[in-house]
């Protein structure tokens, strides 16, 4: 019998419960994966509190994992028995088993190990379409990108260093400034000592950052479109602090022409060509040492919600790991 983690109504940590499930054999195009590691992210406290509606109740939530293939359905023909794999973006992982479309699995190099895949997939192919298809960045590129120390963003810290680009990175402690700028971050500021718009234009001669990645919503908006030069992106890819309030689009034109994008990894990864090109190039990054995995903290999946209570709390850096 295998267990897993439900919870049967929205609200804090404690709805999280430890209880019996049956999985039954894989059907058509689908694949029975018995995990090893569960990758936690933000967007789970999101569907834990309601901020992102979950379809019906009691629910198992968690976007990401890894594992190994232990039964296939019938013309399944992307993953074997036995296969090493990793996937994101397919709700119900806090589990030790679960069924899950085979199509949506990536076999993983030999030289990545569970824990790591469960660590970099979501948070690594998010960074990773962040930069390089969100807004195309290069040598010549300044942005600026919020929670630097986070998981999503030491990972984007050490892509953008690997592409030559001037990076400004935000964090919340001192701590977390060293660790932004030991994994490549050009320039941090720490929002709780400094005003980040007047740091950004003083870094940029007054001209602004033609690309802003934020994951904090509320808090910094306004002041993220304050960041940018004329014709510049805004791309809000996270609530951390609640969600962006509605706001007149008159306010991307009176601060300069802006273009403004909410992304998910979902979309960029919704066919099995994007998610593999995503995937790939991830591990072409970790392979070559420009990427290396940064886990902060493991935890084992029956105490997700001591696990939560860290993560809410902003005392986290890097990535965290549920082991199952």
């Amino acid at each position: 019998m295998a267990h897993a983690i439900r919870i049967h109504a929205n609200g804090g940590p404690e709805v999280f419960s430890w209880e019996a499930i049956t999985v039954g054999a894989p059907g058509p195009g689908e694949a029975l994966l018995h995990q090893r590691a569960v990758g936690l992210n933000y967007i789970d406290v999101y569907h834990r509190t309601g901020l992102y509606p979950l379809a019906s109740f009691p629910a198992i939530i968690g976007m990401e994992g890894a594992g190994v293939v232990a039964a296939v359905g019938p013309g399944v023909t992307d993953v074997a028995v036995g296969d090493r794999v990793a996937y994101a973006g397919v709700p119900g992982a806090y589990a030790e088993e679960r069924l899950i479309p085979a199509d949506r699995l990536v076999k993983l190099p030999d030289d990545v190990s569970f824990e790591t895949a469960a660590s970099v997939m979501l948070q690594g192919m998010t960074a990773r379409y962040l930069l390089r298809e969100t807004y195309r960045v290069s040598a010549s590129t300044v942005l600026l990108f919020h929670a630097a120390a986070g998981g999503v963003g030491l990972i984007a810290c050490q892509w953008a260093k690997a592409l030559g680009a001037t990076m400004i990175g935000t964090v919340g402690s001192p701590g977390k400034m060293e660790l932004a700028k030991a994994a490549g971050c050009t320039h941090v500021i720490n929002y709780r000592t400094e005003d980040f718009v007047t740091r950004v234009r003083e870094l940029t001669g007054g001209q602004g950052c033609g690309v802003v990645y934020d994951s904090i919503g509320k808090d910094t908006f306004p002041a993220s479109l304050d960041c940018l030069k004329p014709k510049g992106l805004w791309v809000s890819f996270g609530n951390a602090s609640g969600p962006v309030p509605p706001f007149d689009i008159g306010l991307l034109s009176a601060k300069g022409s802006l273009f403004a994008t909410r992304p998910s990894v979902m979309a960029y990864t919704a066919t099995r060509a994007d998610l593999l090109a995503n995937a790939n190039e991830l591990f072409g990054m970790i392979a070559s040492g420009a990427i290396r995995p940064n886990i902060s903290r493991t935890y084992p999946l029956r105490d997700v919600a001591e696990a939560h209570r860290d993560l809410e709390s902003r005392s986290t850096t890097g990535s965290i790991v549920l082991t199952v």
